[in-house]
């Protein structure tokens, strides 16, 4: 029995992938960014084994401070640290930032105790505001959990297929970062940012 649990976890993965940073301009003065989250899995944990959404900063502090809440006596990851001096314009502090993000995500899904938190699930595969998905996990809401996954639908093409429609996805159009779990490191490829269009949303 043993050796079939075994063979299970080393056949099963879960890649993540965060990239192609966005800009979006509030009026003259205020704007953020946002970072496409690319997921690729076998994992039954998952209801999609493909899937791409966009995350701010801010959401990832509230997905940390959520698991934290849930999960006492597991150490979550840290996340890079917040900069009072970010500036969109300085890519060096992008690209870090990203970095530090997919390495936060990639601790977090290769913690099997946290694989069973529902905001988890919501903030990788569905489009739904901090408020919507919090509202959701308790029950809250209008639609559940698997539903919301299953009506946001956006899929990530796979990086390592080598066609014409992979080397022009949404995932590798910009900047890509790819953690190397042999070399623990993560490879950077030219970024740019551009302007986004509005965000999608529903209730």
């Amino acid at each position: 029995m043993d050796s079939m649990f075994d063979n299970l976890a080393k056949t099963e993965f879960i890649s993540v992938f965060v990239g192609n940073p966005r800009l979006h301009k509030h009026g003259h003065w205020r704007a953020h960014v946002d970072y496409e989250i690319c997921l690729h899995t076998n994992s039954m944990c998952f209801r999609k084994k493909a899937s791409t959404v966009r995350r701010r900063y801010r959401e990832f502090v509230w997905l940390r401070r959520s698991l934290e809440q849930n999960a006492l006596i597991i150490e979550i990851p840290k996340l890079p640290p917040w900069n009072p001096f970010f500036s969109l314009r300085n890519v060096e502090q992008v690209r870090q930032r990203m970095k530090g993000l997919q390495e936060f995500l990639a601790t977090v899904l290769h913690t099997p105790l946290l694989l069973s938190d529902s905001r988890l699930h919501l903030f990788l595969q569905s489009d739904l505001s901090v408020k919507k998905m919090q509202r959701c996990a308790l029950g809250k809401a209008r639609y559940t959990v698997a539903e919301a996954i299953q009506r946001f639908d956006s899929v990530c093409v796979t990086p390592l297929e080598d066609d014409k429609a992979s080397r022009d996805s949404d995932c590798e159009r910009y900047d890509f970062y790819r953690l190397s779990e042999k070399q623990g490191r993560c490879r950077v490829d030219p970024m740019r940012l551009p302007a986004a269009p509005p965000r999608r949303a529903w209730a």
